[in-house]
């Protein structure tokens, strides 16, 4: 994929900046539940005690699912992994946690070079899972699953969360997760899938007052993921197609080149083109009958090209 072709991806990507995930967590009083769930020990803290300081986006324009808020000196980070595991959410966790520091240093005037010790705010960093798998750790660690367990200079940290609670927001947001996947091997990527995803989880309570109150919301929200994915995958394909059109191109063109009827043949096979389809285009392209293109293709498709000898 040249340089174009990547600005054109790119700015496909662009399209969509919100999920579900990020929608029902701007909401203050999901957030709080979110909070509760981390904290259950903490019944000091209210809900105009958090402050939401998510970057938006702090590694590429693209689909975003990670969180942060602020609760007193605690920075507390969620990244959604949705069905896709990998470790690679720790280096996007060690990211996401500076980029939300230098934000605070800058909020607050901080002086990093003369001033006494910066207040630093506490990180905690959760990575929500919500694919299929059978290892589940509860804990992924940067220098464990990229260092063997050396130490070294930085070390990040992520409770793992699967979504196994019975009730809570973590565990809500879950369940629709899947009962959408499910309604996806149903109905493809369809409003039809997204209808019956909401109407299943509000019959059985699960986020059933945010669907309520944001129905229309989820429904635009999914549809342009839908979309955004189904175009993306298509200009993908486009690209392959492309490309190998072009090698196909190439490749006959090398076998007219070499002036024989054995290097055309052997450039549709080595291309995958079929031996009905190479027959046509034998025959097209040399001016034979179909008979004298039978004969030809026959002699040349499973013998090997030979090279003159020097």
């Amino acid at each position: 994929m040249d340089r174009a072709e990547r600005e054109e991806a790119w700015d496909m990507n662009r399209e969509v900046k919100a999920t579900v995930f990020s929608d029902l967590f701007k909401i203050k009083k999901y957030l709080f539940q979110l909070y509760r769930t981390l904290h259950p020990e903490d019944t000091t803290t209210v809900e105009d005690d958090l402050t939401d300081v998510s970057i938006n986006n702090v590694l590429v324009d693209d689909i975003y699912n990670d969180l942060g808020f602020m609760v007193s000196d605690r920075l507390v980070v969620l990244v959604e992994a949705q069905s896709t595991w990998t470790e690679n959410v720790l280096i996007r966790g060690a990211m996401y946690l500076v980029q939300t520091w230098r934000n605070h240093f800058a909020r607050t005037g901080a002086d990093l070079y003369h001033a006494p010790r910066a207040a630093l705010p506490r990180p905690e960093f959760y990575v929500l899972y919500t694919g299929e798998r059978v290892a589940r750790p509860e804990v992924l660690s940067l220098s464990e699953e990229f260092f063997c367990g050396e130490p070294f200079a930085i070390e990040v940290r992520a409770r793992m969360l699967y979504g196994e609670g019975t009730g809570d927001v973590i565990g809500q947001y879950a369940t629709f997760c899947r009962v959408l996947g499910g309604q996806v091997k149903l109905y493809g990527r369809t409003r039809r899938a997204i209808r019956e995803t909401i109407r299943i989880c509000k019959e059985r309570d699960v986020l059933k007052e945010y669907l309520e109150d944001r129905e229309a919301e989820v429904m635009d929200i999914m549809t342009m993921l839908f979309d955004q994915e189904t175009a993306t995958r298509n200009y993908v394909d486009r690209v392959r197609r492309e490309a190998a059109e072009q090698s196909l191109a190439e490749g006959l063109a090398k076998g007219l080149a070499r002036g024989n009827v054995q290097g055309f043949v052997n450039a549709c096979r080595d291309f995958g083109v079929s031996r009905s389809e190479a027959l046509a285009r034998v025959a097209r392209r040399f001016n034979l009958t179909d008979e004298d293109a039978r004969s030809e293709l026959e002699r040349c498709w499973e013998a090997k090209e030979t090279t003159p000898a020097e």
